[in-house]
């Protein structure tokens, strides 16, 4: 779970003599194998005094303490040991500070994401660069904000489901990262960049709509849209390989033998498949998803879930799932982004999807159930009471 850390200037303390048994340990020399592939900020004793769950209000950041030689560092986001530091954070190099600031997150050194020396092994190894970071993010319309100060890295392969109930900012926070949108205040990045419209990085899944009688398209023209779509002409260039990328993503989803077929004659599953291959023919980093799962019976919920989770393991891409039908994807969510009016929390889905919590969140009495392995949530009077 990542906590938001508050940097502390106080100059780092010296080294006592080596006959002072009391004396603190020192960073651990060049050579010294880290602990991981990547340099982390185990080394130093972490003192953390966080919630289970990121918890924020307007304006209002969890703090976590790390003891690290003067500076307070974040600790790192589950099964992703990477070091991270607020903005003001300068990096301690063995012999004293840098003076270059550290990124907030992910441990850059100035502009470059680098394993500092101390790490002893591979010193300026790059780190991985985030699929997804929001920081301090805002989103306004007028004198209404959906949320602020939403801080947020999303790891390649990490799976994120967003919930909450309507007007609370899902979709307008996938516009935003698809560039439709601009935050009010703060940094949006996809794959290491601002978000943009046309981001190639990037794979759109929307939700299930009924195609139009009459419609002469057929699968694999929706699928090749996702190829050159956004591109003026008739797509004469590169037919072979635009053709191949077709063929390999409908191949990833299982829907060769209905292809060809027109769209208008296929189920409403068939239609949704077809749709996460037009997402997936840009070969994408990030999924966006908003709410594929919606008027699909249970069983395609299931098919649908699951073709989007077996691309981000085989590929490592990144997937951001807006939905209010969790269960379908509960085995597989990694962390939860719950948004309700203004405030939102973050976690696994155990730190989440707690009484206690939305409780908070809806600032009424609401109820978690569990019943065989699936969510009940009664009293936030929205669909996901019903539907969770």
């Amino acid at each position: 779970m990542s906590t938001t850390a508050r940097t502390s200037h106080a100059p780092a303390e010296s080294a006592a003599p080596e006959s002072d048994p009391a004396a603190p340990a020192l960073a651990p020399e060049r050579g010294t194998p880290p602990s991981g592939d990547f340099c982390t900020a185990d080394a130093p004793t972490r003192r953390t005094t966080a919630r289970p769950a990121d918890q924020h209000r307007s304006g209002e950041r969890d703090s976590a303490t790390t003891e690290s030689g003067g500076a307070e560092l974040d600790t790192a986001s589950p099964g992703h040991g990477i070091a991270r530091a607020a903005a003001d954070t300068t990096a301690t190099i063995a012999g004293g500070r840098t003076g270059l600031p550290l990124h907030p997150v992910d441990g850059f050194v100035g502009n470059r994401a680098v394993a500092p020396p101390e790490c002893g092994v591979r010193p300026g190894l790059p780190l991985p660069v985030p699929a997804v970071r929001l920081r301090d993010a805002r989103l306004s319309y007028g004198e209404r904000t959906l949320w602020e100060g939403l801080d947020l890295e999303v790891a390649a392969g990490e799976f994120i489901a967003v919930l909450g109930p309507n007007g609370s900012g899902k979709t307008s926070l996938l516009r935003m990262l698809l560039g439709q949108l601009s935050p009010t205040a703060g940094a949006v990045e996809v794959a290491g960049a601002p978000a943009r419209v046309g981001n190639p990085h990037i794979g759109y899944v929307p939700q299930q709509k009924t195609i139009d009688s009459g419609v002469p398209l057929r699968g694999v023209d929706l699928v090749g849209l996702g190829v050159d779509g956004h591109r003026w002409g008739l797509g004469w260039r590169g037919r072979k390989d635009r053709k191949q990328r077709v063929a390999d993503a409908i191949a990833q989803v299982g829907a060769g033998h209905y292809a060809h077929a027109p769209l208008e004659s296929m189920s409403g599953g068939e239609q949704q498949r077809l749709r996460v291959a037009q997402a997936l023919v840009g070969d994408p980093r990030v999924l966006l998803c908003d709410e594929p799962l919606l008027s699909l019976d249970m069983a395609n919920q299931r098919l649908v879930a699951e073709l989007i989770d077996a691309r981000r393991r085989s590929h490592d891409t990144a997937v951001m799932f807006v939905t209010h039908e969790i269960n379908p994807v509960l085995p597989l969510v990694d962390r939860v982004l719950y948004l309700v009016d203004g405030e939102f929390r973050i976690g696994t889905p155990d730190e989440v999807m707690t009484s206690e919590v939305l409780s908070e969140l809806y600032r009424t009495e609401v109820d978690v159930l569990r019943v065989r392995r699936r969510l009940v949530v009664v009293g936030t009077g929205d669909a996901m009471e019903a539907t969770s």
